[in-house]
């Protein structure tokens, strides 16, 4: 249904978002870029330069290669292309070297590599049913879709101006999503398998992967209630995933465990010595912990509860450190994390067992498993909100109740972005985008589902529009006052808290919704 709902429309309009998306990244190249540049330019040399017992050792830079293999050697061929613009990025001790051939080639080989995001975007599409036809192309699911996905504020930025290869790799994970979808399994796990061996953070969605597969493939079939057939159970298709994980493991990490070196890529890809939160405060649980923390210490102080002399500078002024001590709550260790973490995705994994959904069910799971890691992970970077809002992209349009939390996460996990683009020249663009592609989500999923209740009520309304005055004070207001010179870390920490609020009570609404919900039975054939 969803590829005749496609055929129907024409293949011109998705080549035409297609190409019209690319256009506007080949105008972002002169953009502003971050450190991610000099990073990857880094890996560029590393992996050309030095041989591949070396990789992982290198420390002439302190942007130390930190991805999985597979990157590794990803970086690796884009380094014999890159020497014919520029020999010279790829000499390890050239640092923060950007000549103008190194920007277009490293801007050029994201957008070139995006190919495979716009694939994957175009199988996600063919896997929506045409349940809610229209004459109107604009308001088809199939439209819709492709236009949250590949005009994703988020991924616009964090990509084509602040510098990242997510499209590439989320183009992966989006595949394997369609072909689970489309029952193609294996396929499916053989591209997520890959994909971890990509970028290791989505390993935070690897449990929605294992129970999914589990459930719908290694078991054949459901009792007449819904509950799994135990005689159902298919060795050969344990067997087979088994042999995907361990022959994609081997090919990314074999090597490196003949040369005996595999504590050493497992040390730089786990690095827990950077502390529980990224410089600039990721909008989760542990930004409010942190926040409650200041507020408890001033109040301490005020009161005289606590020693002025005992409490660091850094921790009043320093604003949004790595190190960063608590002083009256507790101190979080990586361990207390991890605990966390599994406790919040816990009950998600347990109703994709036990109440099965489907594709559905799916990507529910994969969503929470996505923000709870957000929420509780040790070390989470700001730009991890994306892993929730594409997958959930996929939900918005399939359900009234699941686009008003769409609404509300991707509004919030993509203002929380705005802290990356601090330059002047980005301040117009950045808001530009954002104001666009939020009354393009708002306006398409209400006419969507027009027939239904408001997708957001009033407090979440409010609560959405005081994100306009918050810019103003944090763009605006604030460099122009004395604040500015004593507390210079207020903009973020406002931001941060303002938004991890959003961000938690999409993850809560979204829990109660999964947990609440009612089970679909459907028998699985035989």
């Amino acid at each position: 249904q969803g590829a005749r709902a496609m055929a129907a429309g024409g293949r011109g309009w998705f080549r035409a978002l297609a190409l019209g998306v690319s256009f506007l990244k080949c105008l972002l190249i002169p953009a502003y870029y971050s450190t991610d540049f000099e990073v990857h330019r880094n890996w560029l040399a590393i992996t050309h330069s030095l041989p591949l017992s070396q990789w992982y050792f290198e420390a002439t830079s302190e942007w130390t290669l930190d991805y999985p293999p597979f990157f590794a050697w990803f970086e690796y061929a884009l380094s014999h292309i890159a020497k014919y613009f520029d020999p010279q990025m790829l000499v390890v001790e050239n640092l923060n070297y950007a000549s103008s051939a190194t920007i277009f080639f490293q801007r050029l080989s994201v957008i070139l590599t995006d190919a495979l995001f716009i694939y994957a975007v175009h199988e996600c599409c063919r896997c929506i049913n045409g349940k809610r036809a229209a004459k109107d192309i604009l308001e088809k699911p199939t439209f819709i879709l492709a236009v949250l996905l590949l005009w994703n504020f988020g991924l616009l930025i964090v990509d084509h101006i602040h510098f990242q290869y997510n499209g590439f790799l989320f183009g992966l994970m989006l595949l394997s999503v369609a072909r689970l979808c489309q029952k193609r399994y294996l396929e499916g796990a053989l591209l997520f398998a890959v994909l971890l061996h990509f970028k290791h953070i989505y390993i935070y969605v690897a449990p929605a992967y294992g129970i999914y597969l589990l459930r719908s493939y290694c078991f054949t079939a459901n009792n007449a209630d819904g509950s799994v057939k135990w005689r159902s159970f298919s060795l050969l298709h344990v067997t087979l995933l088994g042999l995907i994980v361990c022959l994609v493991s081997a090919l990314s990490l074999g090597p490196f465990l003949v040369l005996g070196q595999l504590p050493q890529v497992i040390s730089r890809l786990f690095p827990f010595k950077r502390g529980l939160c990224h410089a600039y405060w990721a909008p989760n649980f542990w930004a409010l912990y942190n926040a409650m923390d200041k507020a408890l210490t001033i109040l301490g102080l005020k009161c005289n509860f606590l020693d002025g002399t005992k409490i660091p500078k850094a921790s009043m002024t320093g604003g949004l450190v790595q190190e960063f001590q608590h002083t009256v709550l507790p101190s979080v260790t990586p361990l207390a994390t991890l605990i966390c973490t599994f406790i919040a995705i816990l009950p998600s994994v347990f109703c994709l067992w036990f109440k099965p959904q489907g594709p559905r069910g799916f990507l529910q799971c994969l969503v929470l498993c996505a923000l709870s890691s957000f929420m509780f992970g040790w070390h989470v970077h700001e730009k991890a909100i994306l892993l929730a809002i594409l997958p959930l992209s996929l939900l918005s349009i399939q359900r009234a109740k699941d686009a008003g939390i769409y609404l509300i996460l991707a509004t919030t996990g993509h203002f929380s972005l705005f802290p990356l683009l601090f330059t002047p020249p980005e301040l117009p663009i950045k808001i530009l985008l954002m104001l666009l592609f939020t009354v393009y989500s708002f306006s398409s999923l209400k006419s969507l589902f027009r027939r239904e209740k408001p997708l957001l009520n009033w407090l979440e309304t409010i609560y959405l529009i005081q994100l306009v005055p918050l810019e103003i004070f944090c763009e605006i207001v604030f460099p122009l006052t004395p604040w500015k010179q004593h507390f210079p870390f207020v903009p973020l920490l406002l931001t941060s808290v303002y938004c991890a609020l959003g961000i938690t009570y999409a993850w809560l609404k979204l829990y109660v919704s999964v947990l609440t919900e009612r089970t679909s039975v459907r028998q699985k054939a035989e």
